[in-house]
């Protein structure tokens, strides 16, 4: 069946392997706008997105036709050739074997983009394993099954 309307908003976040901080300042808006052409050529749009020299949060709408997994590994295979062969990190650059995907409700879209463009001063107070983990007790919190 033909889905006419979708609210589908998924913030990612993909990580460096070993989470290593590789991804350079002066390289981190070029790595964001191909990011976001990726995700503009595969019929998804993208609200925001922050590259921190270890990780990447972004937050995107995607077509029903489209699961996150998919869209994660175009992203992922893709910008990791772009940033090797334009040498845009330090070393070769490679991103975990596994990402995160975080279902947003429509009324969050505003709060998770701020959050988002918000991480260079975030990151001044909380470290990044420090945000994950308090991502994963909340959505465990948050989510309980149906009975």
């Amino acid at each position: 069946m033909k889905i006419e309307y979708n609210n589908l908003y998924t913030h990612f976040v993909f990580t460096t392997l070993h989470r290593k901080p590789i991804i350079p300042e002066k390289n981190r808006e070029r790595i964001e706008k191909f990011i976001t052409g990726i995700v503009k050529n595969y019929s998804c749009k993208l609200y925001a997105i922050y590259a921190n020299p270890e990780h990447v949060h972004f937050l995107i709408s995607r077509s029903p036709k489209i699961s996150e997994e998919y869209i994660a590994t175009i992203i992922a295979d893709s910008s990791e050739k772009f940033i090797n062969k334009n040498k845009l990190s330090i070393g070769k650059y490679e991103w975990q074997k596994t990402a995160s995907a975080f279902s947003v409700s429509k009324r969050d879209v505003n709060m998770i983009c701020k959050y988002i463009l918000n991480q260079k001063e975030h990151h001044k107070k909380t470290t990044f394993k420090e945000e994950y983990e308090r991502y994963i007790r909340y959505y465990e919190r948050t989510i309980r099954p149906v009975k």
